[in-house]
């Protein structure tokens, strides 16, 4: 299947991701926050966690995360993407989808902190889970199953120019980590 322009997808990027997966569920610092949705408190349909460099702050839906240090399994991870992109990577948005039920609507990635042409590298773990990408101008969305140790890139324009989403689903589907690793600029 052909992506949209910006959007990479490499399927195996992680060997053993199982034993990355275990180590991030029951290792990271899990927890529920209530965003901003349309106007109105809502809490999020998924659990982050978030870490960053000393500094680094990222801001949206109403909510500020703030820098926590890295833990090691993450350190290795940006070193690893790092080589990959030819890219600096600041912070990681850690999120678990703990089922079906769980899900990210639709959105970009376009908060100002992340400037123009972000690149996001988001990593897959877990169990396999529907990607939709469409076009903010409008038409059909494209959907790819995220596999465990795959990794995405979004980049050039891709955030401008087209909203991604992981929508719910009444299959059963065990547990999902993603982590969505970018560069957060100094606020002006």
């Amino acid at each position: 299947m052909k992506l949209p322009p910006g959007f990479d997808y490499r399927p195996s990027y992680l060997e053993a991701p199982e034993r990355t997966f275990a180590a991030l569920h029951d290792g990271l610092q899990w927890r529920q926050q209530a965003i901003m949705m349309f106007g109105r408190k809502v809490m999020q349909p998924r659990l982050i966690d978030w870490y960053a460099d000393p500094g680094v702050r990222y801001s949206y839906s109403g909510i500020t995360l703030e820098a926590t240090p890295w833990p090691a399994v993450m350190q290795d991870l940006r070193a690893r993407l790092e080589a990959t992109s030819g890219e600096r990577f600041n912070s990681v948005l850690c999120n678990l989808y703990r089922d079906g039920g769980d899900a990210m609507g639709w959105h970009a990635d376009d908060e100002p902190e992340l400037g123009p042409r972000p690149l996001i590298a988001s990593i897959s773990l877990g169990a396999s889970r529907r990607f939709r990408i469409r076009p903010r101008s409008g038409g059909a969305s494209v959907g790819i199953d995220l596999q465990p140790g795959s990794l995405l890139l979004m980049q050039g324009f891709s955030q401008r120019d087209y909203q991604h989403a992981v929508t719910r689903t009444r299959r059963r589907v065990g547990p999902r980590i993603n982590l969505t690793f970018r560069k957060v600029l100094p606020r002006s």
